[in-house]
Order: C-alpha cells, then sequence, then structure tokens
C-alpha cells in the first residue's frame, strides 16, 4: 500500500510538473491564440499631432563612458520635434569619464548626478523629478534606436487606454547574427504582441520603453522600473502595449558568466515585484490581466521547479511502465543535447541550451530571494563592442 502510494504520488508530480512546463511555454500563448479570435484590441495610434506632446527621454548610466557619447547622438538624431523632446541623462554616480561626456551636451542635453548609488531606478526617479515631459521615456546606454524610434512609440499615446508602451528587442552580436537568445527574444515579442491584442502586455522592454507621466507618479526607487511601471498603469485602468515598429538594437554580453548573473539578478527583482504586488493575481480583481500575470511571470518563473520535479518523480516511476522510460529518455536526450550545445556553442543546440541555462538562473535567482537577497544597485552589462548599428548589422 504504502509502496503505491509512493508511486501515485509520483506520478501526480510528473504529470503535473510537464503540464506547468507545456503551459508556460505552449499552452499559454495558445490560449491567448484562441482569445485573439473573439477580441482584438487594436491600438489608436497618431498619425500627425497638432502639437506632439512633451517627451522627456532619460538615459540612466553608470560608468557608460565608452557608448554615452554615441547614446545622446543617437537621441540627438531622432526625427521628433526637437523642440518637444528634453533628453536628460541620470547618472548614478559614475566614477569615470561619463558625467564629463555628457556636461559636453549642456543645451541639447541635461546631465542630474545622484549624490551616492542608489541604483537604476534611483537615479530614474532623479531625472523624474526634473523632468517636464507630458511622456516619459526610459533607455539605457547600450541600446541604439532608429531615427524614428520615439516618434513610433509616442504615436501610441493618442490611444487613451495605453498607459505604457514597449519596444520590441532585436539582439545583434558581435558579427550581426542571432543566436539562441535571439530566437527566446523572438518568442517573447511574439506573445507580447498577442497579449497586446487581447488585453495588455504583461512586462516592459527594460533597455527601452515609455510611460504617461501619471503613470510614475508612484517610483519606486528600489524594485525594476519596467515591471513596476505596467502594474501601476494597470492599477490605473490603462494598459501597456507593444508596439512593433519601436525597436532597441543591443548587442551580446561579452562574457557568458555575465550573462547569467544579469539573468539571475533580473528574476530576482523580478520575483521581488510580483510578491509586493501578489494582489494583481486575483481575478475578482483584474480579471483577465489576472491571468496573464500569473501565467506569464508566475508559471514562467515556477519552469525550473517543475523542471527538476519532472526529473526525480520520472526516476521514480521509471522501472514501472514502459512509458516512464521513454519519458526518461526524453529528458536525458533534451539535457544531453543542452550540455552539448553549451559546450560546443552548436547552432542547433542553442535553444535547448539556451532554456537550460536561463531556468537554472531561474532557480538560483528563487534560492537567492528566499535567502533574503534584494537587488537595487547595478552594473550595467559588459556588452561585445559600442554602440550597435539601429537595424541589427
Amino acid at each position: 500500500m504504502a509502496q503505491s502510494l509512493v508511486i501515485l504520488a509520483a506520478e501526480i508530480a510528473f504529470w503535473c510538473s510537464v503540464a506547468l512546463v507545456l503551459y508556460a511555454y505552449l499552452g499559454y500563448p495558445c490560449a491567448l491564440l484562441a482569445l485573439c479570435a473573439f477580441r482584438d484590441r487594436p491600438v489608436q495610434k497618431a498619425r500627425t499631432w497638432s502639437r506632439p506632446p512633451r517627451v522627456s527621454f532619460i538615459i540612466t548610466v553608470h560608468n557608460e563612458e565608452a557608448r554615452i557619447r554615441d547614446k545622446i547622438e543617437n537621441t540627438l538624431g531622432q526625427d521628433y520635434p526637437a523642440e518637444a523632446l528634453e533628453i536628460i541623462v541620470a547618472s548614478d554616480c559614475s566614477t569615470d569619464r561619463t558625467d564629463d561626456i555628457a556636461r559636453r551636451y549642456e543645451g541639447r542635453a541635461r546631465l542630474v548626478r545622484a549624490p551616492e548609488r542608489g541604483g537604476k531606478e534611483a537615479a530614474q526617479k532623479l531625472a523624474l523629478q526634473s523632468a517636464s515631459g507630458e511622456i516619459l521615456i526610459f533607455s539605457d546606454a547600450s541600446t541604439a534606436l532608429a531615427p524614428d524610434g520615439v516618434t513610433t512609440m509616442v504615436a501610441n499615446f493618442a490611444d487613451p487606454t495605453v498607459g505604457c508602451v514597449s519596444s520590441i528587442d532585436r539582439f545583434v552580436d558581435g558579427d550581426g547574427r542571432v543566436s539562441g537568445e535571439g530566437a527566446y527574444v523572438r518568442y517573447e515579442m511574439f506573445l507580447r504582441a498577442l497579449e497586446t491584442r487581447v488585453n495588455s502586455v504583461v512586462g516592459l522592454s527594460g533597455s527601452f520603453f515609455a510611460a504617461r507621466r501619471e503613470v510614475c507618479q508612484r517610483w519606486a526607487a528600489d524594485r525594476q522600473s519596467d515591471f513596476s511601471t505596467l502594474l501601476n498603469a494597470v492599477e490605473m485602468g490603462l494598459r501597456g502595449v507593444l508596439d512593433e515598429r519601436s525597436a532597441g538594437y543591443y548587442r551580446n554580453i561579452a562574457d557568458d558568466r555575465r550573462e547569467l548573473e544579469r539573468k539571475i539578478r533580473t528574476v530576482v527583482r523580478g520575483i521581488s515585484v510580483l510578491v509586493t504586488n501578489a494582489r494583481m493575481m486575483n481575478p475578482l480583481r483584474h480579471g483577465l490581466f489576472a491571468w496573464q500575470l500569473a501565467s506569464h511571470k508566475l508559471c514562467r518563473w515556477l519552469v525550473p521547479h517543475a523542471m527538476v520535479a519532472a526529473a526525480l518523480s520520472n526516476l521514480l516511476l521509471v522501472s514501472h511502465s514502459p512509458l516512464y522510460a521513454v519519458t526518461m529518455l526524453l529528458q536525458c536526450g533534451f539535457y544531453a543535447a543542452a550540455v552539448a550545445g553549451l559546450r560546443t556553442g552548436a547552432a542547433r543546440l542553442r535553444i535547448p541550451a539556451y532554456l537550460v541555462l536561463a531556468n537554472a538562473g531561474v532557480l538560483m535567482a528563487w534560492l537567492r530571494f528566499v535567502a533574503g537577497e534584494r537587488i537595487a544597485v547595478w552594473n550595467p552589462s559588459d556588452r561585445l563592442g559600442a554602440l550597435p548599428q539601429a537595424g541589427g548589422r
């Protein structure tokens, strides 16, 4: 009897774990696709403005002397009316030549400097206090924009239901090629496009996003700004949308170990925001968005736990049925492909390698979060080369 109960529990754990993984990556987007047949919320974009909204473009930096000049020039090259575009460089107490380079653009760009390091969001909050724009755009020094990047993004705010706008991510490595993460980023952008059609996106691209000024009034200086801004907009009865014409171009990170650390840091901060705003997963208060938030964030961040549970429960079951012998072989084959991909960099194995690496990062993020780690201060990612060409070349 006891053995039978163990086998039953293992079967329940295995199939529930498999279901969670499949739902997180396939079930949720399929559900969104089905909803699109009944529910479609197009964004009413402005073709022209009688008076262009005033925009404050905030570039957050810490020790970005290698890229800040190109970033400011890239922003000054925007085709948005210059009289309606305010450029603010928010320095998180940089210790290199970043601030000196930014000061050379006095009159065309303004530097605000934090007196001590407080983190990305603290620097952004400092810039917000002096910003005059109706629309606030946030961008990193490592992200290049096409000349119409600001114009296309601001056009979304002609729709009164839109509270914030996310760009799409265009991932460019040193040779302009797309890697396994590039495929994963395309998947994320596809998901956000579906979310936009159905209701609202659940996250924004932190390297390039925009929000109405009123959405930014409750700015948390110690929490992930892109995620928090989206949640603030939804709580105000607005929505976040993806603009597929507004792209942020960025390069690969130079060191794979730093890339893993970046993922861990991002998820630790994201979990902190989700836990703080757990009330927003209440469907009685937030309806469709509550389901989206649970599906896109919580279920995704539970995937590594489900992968571990699926492997362990499958080991208990492998001798009890040929079916579980097959599923064990499939799991072993997947992880073998991932390890081979990580060791060799083979193009055909990049996606399983990336999925395993990414979920390993999420698992480590949970461990750090449970241990009490909270991250506010950040070091910019060490990306390959200078600012990329806006166009992925």
